[in-house]
């Protein structure tokens, strides 16, 4: 028996009302404060790599320690403002992206389900095709062109689901 129905755990309308409020509620929150960087832009002060986050930190570090080592030349509120910003900035990053991770699972299952389903529809719409069934020639035909005709007898082996 082949694998279907991956994921049966589906979205109530209340959840997607959910879903959907919490996040304009967060755009709301966030995009008053987002700049659009060029191409150029993004190049020229995307600079800071993980070996200058680490002198970063290691300055904010003495800062906070020993603030008597500190340059006289740096506005050191603003300093700590970035840096509290970069800090909360990647933690909503971090799960942000979890969040992504995990409704990329949920869909490419979602997608696998209705694409095995299409599959058995096809075929199916193929043997009534056969029986001269009314309607199921056409439904083939137009259906047929989303197969490559590598000369196989079976669509569902040529093709696989792209999600």
């Amino acid at each position: 028996m082949p694998f279907d129905n991956l994921n049966n755990n589906h979205y109530t309308a209340a959840e997607k009302t959910a879903a959907t409020t919490a996040l304009t509620a967060l755009e709301t929150a966030l995009t008053a404060k987002f700049k659009n960087l060029s191409p150029e832009e993004r190049k020229k002060y995307g600079s800071i790599n993980e070996q200058n986050k680490l002198i970063v930190n290691k300055v904010h570090d003495y800062r906070t320690n020993q603030p008597g080592l500190s340059s006289a030349d740096v506005d050191w509120v603003e300093f700590q403002n970035d840096f509290d910003s970069r800090d909360f900035i990647q933690g909503v990053i971090a799960r942000l992206q979890s969040m992504i991770d995990g409704l990329d699972n949920n869909k490419i299952l979602h997608d696998f389900d209705n694409y095995q389903a299409a599959l058995t529809d096809y075929g199916y719409s193929q043997y009534k095709a056969g029986t001269k069934t009314a309607g199921f020639e056409t439904k083939v035909n137009e259906l047929s062109q989303f197969f490559s005709r590598t000369g196989t007898s079976n669509p569902a082996a040529d093709s696989t689901p792209t999600v």
